[in-house]
């Protein structure tokens, strides 16, 4: 998918890019595989916010996604690849030789007319799932399992895909996006391929309302606010924000404290984080 540019007639026009939409082959949703999408502009059952920064928007509904892909054995056409407004991936309207339809994440290179299939015995072709101990090793994967059966909960992004490192008794190993080497069950899940819509990261947003279109409201700086309202607040003109570290407007350590648990069970699964450090 490419990127597209416009005619500067407005200050914000002139570095504002947008995706072509040259992959999406089909425009109105299937809608059996809706469902209602209800927001809450980041707040709790008391009404309180929770989550800043949420509200407005755009009217969504949510696509219901085949993360899982146990259908075996059953080859299923592609009918048509969909922009989805809930995910930066397009998702892809399969239907199988036996009349259901599914969504799954669109994979680059999937095209209309295309056949799928999941299972143990399915090729290794874009867009099939099978196990990880029926790929070969250096092939690019996404939409990856981390406990059977539960479907796929890693690689699911645009332009995403990992690579199949190694297999040792077990557990595969896998390159995941970020550097990080992971080992994964071999009978866990995983499609070929990686996701497409690969040109979204370079897409610019150009002006704030678009932010607004997506719910994502105006976020204001802690240093340009009083000390009542931020730690880092207050002072005459520019000035430091005060302390040992960034923080919260609730003075709790920010921007690049660990917040993953030592003792997490599968710290054990990770070989390499992705700082390049060893796990110990």
């Amino acid at each position: 998918m490419g990127i597209k540019t416009y005619n500067p007639y407005t200050p914000s026009r002139r570095n504002m890019t947008g995706s072509d939409f040259s992959e999406i082959t089909k425009k109105s949703p299937e809608k059996s595989l809706l469902a209602s999408k209800k927001k809450n502009a980041g707040r709790n059952n008391q009404g309180k916010i929770t989550v800043r920064h949420q509200g407005g928007g755009n009217r969504q509904k949510y696509r219901i996604i085949d993360f899982k892909r146990l259908k075996d054995g059953i080859a299923a056409t592609v009918i048509g690849i969909e922009y989805d407004p809930n995910r930066t991936a397009n998702i892809a309207l399969i239907c199988y030789a036996d009349g259901e339809k599914a969504y799954i994440l669109a994979p680059d290179g999937l095209t209309d007319g295309m056949k799928v299939m999941n299972g143990p015995e399915a090729e290794v072709r874009v867009g099939n799932c099978l196990p990880l101990e029926n790929i070969p090793v250096g092939t690019m994967v996404h939409n990856v399992e981390l406990y059977p059966g539960k479907g796929g909960q890693m690689v699911r992004s645009a332009g995403n895909g990992a690579q199949l490192m190694a297999k040792e008794g077990k557990y595969a190993t896998l390159r995941l996006p970020s550097g990080e080497m992971r080992m994964v069950p071999l009978n866990c899940r995983a499609t070929i391929g990686i996701v497409g819509n690969v040109d979204h990261s370079l897409v610019k947003i150009g002006k704030a309302g678009r932010k607004r279109h997506m719910g994502i409201r105006p976020t204001v700086r802690g240093s340009v606010m009083n000390p009542n309202d931020h730690p880092h607040g207050g002072g005459e003109g520019k000035t430091g924000i005060g302390r040992p570290g960034p923080s919260t407007p609730w003075g709790k350590p920010a921007l690049g404290l660990k917040t993953r648990d030592k003792k997490k069970a599968s710290n054990k699964l990770i070989v390499r984080r992705r700082d390049g450090k060893a796990i110990k």
